[in-house]
């Protein structure tokens, strides 16, 4: 039975950030992933997962400004240094929440530049940050982003992810396997969790195409996650939707399931 985590930057997002920790822990969870919300509040994100009894599961790393459109450093062969502060900054806040998993952001495909002159910048970066994050103890995580949520973004599909990770070739660097991305690009879900299950370092879901909760969409949750069990995943599967209703309410597809929220 897959173990659960919720994303506070989407679920629980009526209450004040630090508020939701509590949220999250009155729903039974015990484990939360999160965005950028711990940057310039590691302290207080640290006493709130304590305070609630909860475990830092994953975490993103700085992307730059998110709503005005900007995806990450990493594609970008002019923002080194803006890519390895990001990197740091990451492994210092997660000595004191001691989130294990770091999604990295890739980026976005620059006009003016060829794609090869891109895509080696995004070998250099990652690599890079591999060995930074292997020394800190920490895993890196790259993942797809579907074209019609993020526009322009270079990673857009599990083909462009794998061949990033062939060529870092880094126990640190390892797939964010998010069910939802997947399904809106190529689809083959199970079959390709099934191939790619030794590379996968962290799974999210969401039905499609809204991203709401399973049970929305076009999804098929329960061989969905019945077939994580059967490739051996151990990990949190990480709850990246946005409620279609409550949040509370958007939880009852985990009993429905015969799953639980611990």
């Amino acid at each position: 039975m897959p173990k659960l985590s919720v994303n506070l930057d989407f679920l629980f997002t009526d209450s004040p950030y630090l508020e939701r920790f509590e949220r999250a822990a009155a729903a039974g969870f015990r484990s939360v992933e999160i965005h950028w919300g711990w940057r310039g509040n590691v302290d207080a994100v640290a006493e709130a997962l304590a305070r609630n009894g909860l475990r830092l599961d994953a975490m993103n790393v700085f992307c730059g400004d998110y709503p005005a459109g900007d995806r990450g450093f990493a594609a970008d062969p002019g923002r080194t240094d803006a890519f390895q502060s990001s990197i740091e900054e990451a492994i210092a806040a997660a000595a004191r929440l001691g989130g294990p998993k770091m999604h990295i952001l890739a980026g976005k495909r620059i006009p003016d530049l060829d794609i090869a002159e891109q895509f080696d910048a995004l070998v250099e970066h990652y690599s890079w940050a591999a060995e930074r994050l292997g020394d800190a103890g920490r895993l890196g995580l790259v993942e797809l982003l579907n074209p019609y949520d993020n526009p322009g973004y270079i990673m857009e599909s599990i083909a462009d992810v794998e061949e990033l990770l062939d060529a870092v070739d880094s126990p640190s660097l390892r797939i964010q396997f998010d069910f939802y991305h997947l399904q809106r690009t190529g689809g083959e879900l199970i079959p390709t969790l099934r191939r790619l299950a030794d590379r996968i370092g962290h799974i999210q879901i969401a039905d499609a195409p809204g991203r709401n909760q399973p049970g929305t969409g076009e999804i098929n949750y329960r061989n969905v996650l019945a077939a994580v069990d059967d490739v051996g995943y151990e990990g949190r599967v990480g709850l990246e939707y946005r409620p279609r209703g409550t949040s509370e309410e958007s939880l009852r597809w985990i009993e429905e399931y015969g799953l639980g929220r611990g």
